[in-house]
């Protein structure tokens, strides 16, 4: 076990990132979230390491967590990402956040009109569901 130095930070990083997916593909979610939290320990700026939380948490179906941590990564990229707009719409829509589940599927067919799945997958859905 190596100490951390702030010289060697990048790739301190990179490694707790890849040991996390690597856990997170045997079902060792304690283990890649401690991982995942080390990282942002570190560098509050890690987009990765937010959406390896949010994946841990979607996966153990708690949908509000997982929603805090994609909306953290989304603002960290800026909304650039699509995918990263997708699972944050998707979380909303099962944590029954609606509107906001909306607002972030517009947000993204607005930047990447490409991305239709959102639409049938999210939007259509969240709509139908604020009118209940």
């Amino acid at each position: 076990k190596m100490d951390f130095r702030q010289e060697q930070a990048d790739a301190f990083e990179k490694c707790w990132l890849m040991l996390a997916d690597i856990f997170i593909g045997s079902g060792k979610y304690d283990l890649a979230q401690g991982l995942a939290k080390r990282c942002l320990e570190h560098n509050r700026g890690s987009e990765k390491g937010y959406l390896i939380l949010g994946s841990i948490m979607e996966r153990e179906c708690a949908y509000r967590d997982a929603a805090e941590h994609y909306e953290a990564a989304w603002r960290l990229s800026k909304e650039s990402s699509a995918s990263t707009g997708y699972r944050l719409a998707f979380n909303y829509l099962k944590a029954k956040r609606f509107v906001e589940a909306v607002d972030i599927s517009k947000t993204v067919l607005e930047k990447f009109p490409d991305y239709p799945r959102i639409r049938s997958d999210i939007l259509e859905k969240a709509q139908a569901s604020i009118r209940l």
